[in-house]
């Protein structure tokens, strides 16, 4: 059972909009989405992403522990250090993404909203005689996000992230409506899932089904380190990486722009020459408007689909660029 983080009290600003799907919780825009998107980009405002899961884990064990369980390289993790990493089931396939980061005495996480109860009873099972404790902390913490670029000061004592896309604070979730006062304008999850998309970047649940693989999504190298030791799915991920290729790659699309609706997640791929009733070779994951592209997405297609082929979102012609290569 998915268990959801408290509404944002940011949904009484003027102009928000509820957003929807797996981002129920914060505001999809407040009134002008490509306003919000080139404010995000030029390194301004913060975006509000507290309907995240947000998971700690303490004690003297935790990083050579996640060691065991992570796709990642963390045993060593430096202080302040940002990563993110996966859970793979016993055949390979993503079960769950976290974002970390270890303060010197907590490792903090945040995840997909709604799969931090899920995540933490799959950690507590694995404790043994570790030193190590587990806590969902989203009724307590919420994550919010500045852009690469701002100049916004982070409150004394949060755990941040920081990456090249900017960085994740994680904010007693009483100090939001300060937080928003201090460093807005408040920007929302449409403007910054647009910017991901175009960055390529995947996000659990969206470009990730029940059989999705690391190598599918260019996940290997920034949450996948092929050089640790043994953590669960691994062999399929060593197999796959020294032996073959992934039966799937994400893609880029650019969508035609004469087309009034977005193809939503899931909507089927199909080669253009082949027509709307042609074979389905894949699926729309997500689907955005960008300020300055248009209509764009990420698809997660077949991996002998041609990289020239012009393709068909529903009845919507795509021109595709490669994610993973073939």
């Amino acid at each position: 059972m998915l268990r959801q983080s408290p509404a944002s009290p940011l949904l009484s600003l003027p102009g928000a909009v509820p957003a929807e799907g797996p981002d129920e919780g914060v505001a999809g825009h407040y009134g002008d989405l490509f306003r919000e998107q080139r404010t995000l980009a030029d390194g301004s405002g913060f975006v509000d992403l507290s309907h995240r899961g947000v998971v700690t884990v303490t004690g003297d064990d935790r990083l050579s522990w996640l060691h065991l369980l992570l796709t990642q390289h963390v045993s060593e993790l430096p202080v302040g250090h940002a990563t993110e990493s996966l859970i793979l089931s016993a055949n390979g396939h993503i079960e769950h993404a976290l974002y970390l980061v270890d303060d010197g005495t907590t490792v903090w996480a945040h995840v997909e909203p709604g799969t931090q109860t899920e995540l933490i009873a799959y950690l507590e099972s694995m404790k043994f005689f570790y030193r190590v404790e587990v806590s969902d902390r989203t009724e307590e913490f919420a994550v919010v996000h500045l852009p690469a670029g701002s100049i916004a000061e982070v409150p004394d004592g949060a755990a941040v992230r920081e990456t090249a896309h900017g960085r994740d604070v994680f904010l007693p979730r009483g100090e939001l409506a300060s937080f928003a006062d201090a460093h807005g304008p408040a920007i929302g999850v449409l403007a910054h899932e647009a910017l991901r998309v175009e960055a390529h970047r995947p996000r659990l649940g969206l470009e990730t089904d029940h059989r999705t693989i690391p190598h599918e999504l260019g996940w290997i190298g920034t949450a996948v380190h092929l050089q640790k030791g043994c953590y669960r799915g691994q062999e399929t991920v060593a197999r796959v990486h020294n032996l073959g290729k992934p039966p799937r790659r994400l893609v880029f699309l650019h969508l035609d722009g004469s087309e009034v609706h977005l193809p939503p997640h899931g909507t089927p791929i199909r080669l253009a020459s082949d027509g709307p009733d042609g074979r389905q070779l894949g699926f729309i994951t997500t689907s955005a408007r960008h300020h300055e592209l248009g209509p764009i997405a990420l698809a997660l297609v077949k991996r002998n689909v041609p990289l020239d082929a012009t393709l068909l979102a529903g009845t919507t012609a795509a021109a595709q660029e490669a994610v993973v290569e073939p």
